[in-house]
């Protein structure tokens, strides 16, 4: 999407919603000079506070830039809840006022102090919430063969989202529980940045708290969509596939952090019974395309004897993953929704948006994921590490 586009539509809206605050305030206080002046700085704030992701979006990289998007990602967060409680509420106001035939008294002023209630509280629920890291538990069973242990332990996380917003206390937490259930191999299905890695503060801090990840048989990640350099508007990106590009820097830090990065490839673990292929992002291939590998490509050269998973960021193209031999397929991206209502929603946009599913024949997994994007909230869904064991029937 065009980036004035979308900064003039938010503009807009938020022009269009201060007209009715000034009106909530004009409803329930007196008129006059103090009226006057309340209005405008209640206004002026609320302006300003509307500006942070704009600038934060259209400002050249800098420290100062990094500072705005972070404040306005934190806005967004308030402003999510703040709009859909007016609105359900004024809604609300207005059918029972019909019914009844007359106006509640300052209703107006309620709506106005009850929506800023309650956008300030799942606010800071929500970011508080974001912090704490859960273990998610999955049994499956292959009917092939995975190694001389019969069984295979996977630490599957995904969506680090590491960027303006992330702490890196969260990481070594994470990093601290995945160490304690020992697993076998770790997978990462995709988005460890944000689309920027300027915007990570200490970038060393966290590639030192990732190289932490123990496993048997190594750390394997693919790439997101949000793994590459492109303009973002509260967190959501509005330039065009054809600008968005992975780094040299982007890659390096991946090798920084310990991972060994799967593009459109197989390799093999468990003394080669298990193979893990690793899938090109398919929205952004990094390149300023949307090309990669199709299923049949990929797999291709895949032995049908051996235990097959495949990792990649975003929950697609299952169907076609299941005819070409695949047993388990492991993504992330939906963050289960991150945000309510987000978590009714997406279900709809996907076969499998979240958790356990058997999708013609083959058992698909997908992980909420660990850190978030745009406001730094949580809401109806959880920040997981899934543990997977795979064992033999």
């Amino acid at each position: 999407m065009n980036p004035l586009i979308s900064v003039s539509f938010y503009i807009i809206m938020h022009i269009i919603l201060m007209v009715g605050i000034r009106a909530c305030l004009y409803s329930v206080l007196a008129p006059g000079k103090a009226r006057r002046n309340i209005c405008i700085a209640v206004l002026a704030v609320f302006a300003c506070l509307t500006m942070l992701p704009v600038l934060g979006a259209l400002l050249p990289d800098n420290p100062f830039k990094f500072r705005l998007q972070a404040y306005g990602n934190i806005w967004l967060g308030f402003d999510v809840y703040f709009i859909m409680c007016m609105l359900n509420l004024s809604v609300l106001t207005f059918i029972i006022e019909r019914i009844r035939k007359r106006r509640f008294y300052h209703g107006a002023g309620v709506i106005l102090a009850v929506s800023t209630v309650v956008g300030l509280g799942t606010m800071a629920y929500g970011m508080v919430h974001a912090q704490h890291t859960i273990l998610t538990h999955l049994s499956l069973e292959s009917e092939k063969p995975l190694g001389a242990d019969h069984k295979l332990r996977i630490a599957l996380i995904g969506d680090l989202h590491m960027s303006v917003n992330s702490k890196p206390e969260t990481i070594r937490r994470m990093v601290e529980l995945m160490n304690q259930e020992q697993p076998d191999v770790v997978l990462i299905a995709g988005d460890i940045l944000t689309s920027s890695y300027p915007a990570l503060k200490n970038p060393e801090e966290y590639a030192a708290a990732l190289r932490g990840l123990q496993s048997r048989f190594g750390v394997y990640a693919v790439y997101g969509n949000h793994d590459v350099e492109e303009t973002l508007f509260g967190g959501f990106p509005i330039s065009p596939i054809s600008k968005a590009f992975r780094t040299k820097e982007i890659e390096q830090f991946f090798r920084d952090c310990g991972f060994t990065a799967l593009y459109d490839e197989i390799t093999e673990i468990a003394d080669g019974a298990v193979q893990i292929a690793g899938r090109v992002d398919g929205e952004k291939a990094g390149d300023g395309t949307a090309q990669r590998m199709s299923a049949e490509e990929l797999l291709a050269g895949a032995d049908p004897g051996k235990q097959l998973i495949v990792l990649e960021h975003e929950p697609i193209d299952f169907s076609n993953l299941a005819k070409c031999g695949a047993d388990l397929v492991l993504c992330g991206h939906t963050h289960a929704g991150q945000i309510f209502p987000g978590n009714l929603i997406v279900p709809f946009f996907s076969e499998n948006a979240y958790g356990l599913k058997t999708i013609d024949g083959m058992d698909t997994v997908v992980t909420s994921g660990i850190g978030y994007y745009g406001p730094p909230m949580r809401v109806g869904t959880n920040s997981e590490i899934m543990i997977i064991d795979l064992t033999e029937k």
